[in-house]
């Protein structure tokens, strides 16, 4: 317990720092959130695994190291270090990010439809700061430790508005890259997107960081999709192996619209990505996809909640998740009905491939229903590959290495496939056909 007492002062002491740092706009509408977020997270603390929600989730590592607050970004990046964290062929819209620090010299925002916003927050807290404090932070979970967290170092990240009936036909790509040369370090990347009534847009969110490097991304998008508006989402996460990664997303969408999530996990020693999903407008729907791969001693964990609040409201969820060598891994998938969603569809699939007998998966799928006309169902798979399917492909011809990475390969692509991006889906293909080569190899030599 002292040593979680103990990294809890250190945050503590890491906002001290940031408070004074501001120069006189401590008595904002935003710092008043921030000073209420640092008390509730040091009521709250680092969860353990006597929580119900971190139960297979393990923060030991993390308390035991000592980060320090990333520094500013002193131009010490080069276009050629940031290549190969960007998808070739994406033609859009580009904000980067380099601990958190949004970075003018890599981004293009310029050539936007009229009223469409796309900025970085620490831009957008003093040049629209109504409608920014209009939504930031009204929608959080208040039992979310590393979300207070987040909202208590409100500092920089990206700031996207679309007006009614606006459509941004160029993709967004935000880039948060970590680098932590001498010592561990953290960063608090915050992100708004509000999509105004019968908007349309798609966006990719990615985090990438130094092979080698030890740091904290503690990361968190608010998404507020109003009514009739399409917005199409991506969430890759490509951190060092030796980097902690803790994502937190939260949604609220309005009537008839239409929200879309894939969220890929190739990274990170420890990583956990937690999505809440509100259906507070009748008839919205909401899609959730998500594939992680984790191998080594990787942690893994993805944690959501689908909330129908209101009638009408269909909502699908379709996870995948790869395990190797010693890489441990948990979801923890619920769907929430209240009692007034009547003629809720609901559908949740967790589905997990071991390729050893020393990877482990916890899935715990969920429905919580209060409703007595609706349609929900909810499933879970863990296992190994099909021992008919290799029987199969190696009567015709292929041998059994390729045999099981044809049916690898197959198994992810059933995500991969439903991002609609095709320079970001080939890319992300391409990672992913790596990531199981390495493994493999990997395998091959400790047996």
């Amino acid at each position: 317990m002292a040593q979680t007492t103990d990294n809890i002062r250190q945050y503590l002491d890491h906002f001290k720092r940031f408070e004074e740092s501001l120069n006189g706009q401590a008595d904002s509408a935003v710092h008043t959130l921030r000073r209420d977020s640092i008390a509730r997270f040091a009521s709250l603390g680092l969860p353990t695994t006597r929580d119900e929600a971190w139960r297979f989730t393990s923060l030991a590592a993390l308390a035991r190291t000592d980060f320090a607050p990333a520094p500013p970004y002193k131009q010490d990046l080069t276009t050629t270090a940031l290549t190969p964290f960007l998808f070739p062929g994406l033609d859009g819209i580009q904000l980067v990010f380099v601990n958190g620090d949004y970075v003018d010299e890599f981004s293009n925002a310029e050539t936007l439809p009229d009223g469409v916003k796309v900025m970085n927050l620490a831009t957008a807290l003093k040049t629209e700061t109504a409608l920014v404090e209009e939504h930031l932070g009204r929608h959080l979970d208040d039992d979310q430790a590393f979300a207070a967290l987040n909202t208590a170092f409100i500092r920089d990240g990206a700031f996207i508005y679309l007006p009614q009936n606006a459509v941004l036909d160029q993709p967004v790509h935000l880039l948060f890259l970590s680098t932590a040369a001498a010592e561990a370090t953290v960063s608090h990347p915050r992100n708004l997107i509000v999509a105004g009534a019968n908007s349309r847009a798609t966006i990719v969110e990615s985090y990438a960081g130094i092979d080698g490097q030890v740091y904290l991304t503690n990361a968190l998008t608010e998404v507020i999709v109003d009514a009739g508006a399409t917005l199409e989402h991506c969430n890759i996460q490509r951190q060092s192996q030796t980097a902690f990664h803790l994502a937190n997303m939260q949604i609220r969408s309005a009537r008839s619209s239409q929200f879309t999530s894939t969220s890929v996990s190739l990274g990170g020693r420890l990583a956990r990505h937690d999505i809440h999903a509100l259906l507070a407008g009748e008839s919205c729907e909401t899609t959730l996809n998500g594939l992680y791969l984790a191998s080594g001693e990787q942690h893994v964990d993805n944690h959501t909640l689908l909330e129908h609040a209101q009638p009408h409201c269909p909502s699908h969820e379709f996870y995948k998740g790869i395990l190797d060598g010693k890489a441990t891994g948990s979801f923890r998938g619920k769907i929430y009905v209240h009692r007034q969603a009547q003629q809720t569809n609901a559908y949740q699939s967790n589905q997990n491939l071991l390729l050893s007998d020393k990877a482990q998966i916890n899935s715990k799928p969920q429905l919580e229903i209060y409703a007595d006309d609706v349609k929900c169902s909810h499933g879970s798979t863990v296992g190994r590959l099909d021992p008919d399917a290799i029987f199969y492909l190696r009567s015709r011809g292929l041998s059994e290495e390729t045999a099981v990475a044809v049916l690898t390969r197959a198994f992810a692509g059933e995500v991969l496939e439903r991002i609609k991006l095709e320079p970001v889906r080939q890319k992300l293909e391409q990672l992913v056909d790596y990531e199981l080569a390495t493994n493999r190899k990997n395998r091959d030599r400790d047996e």
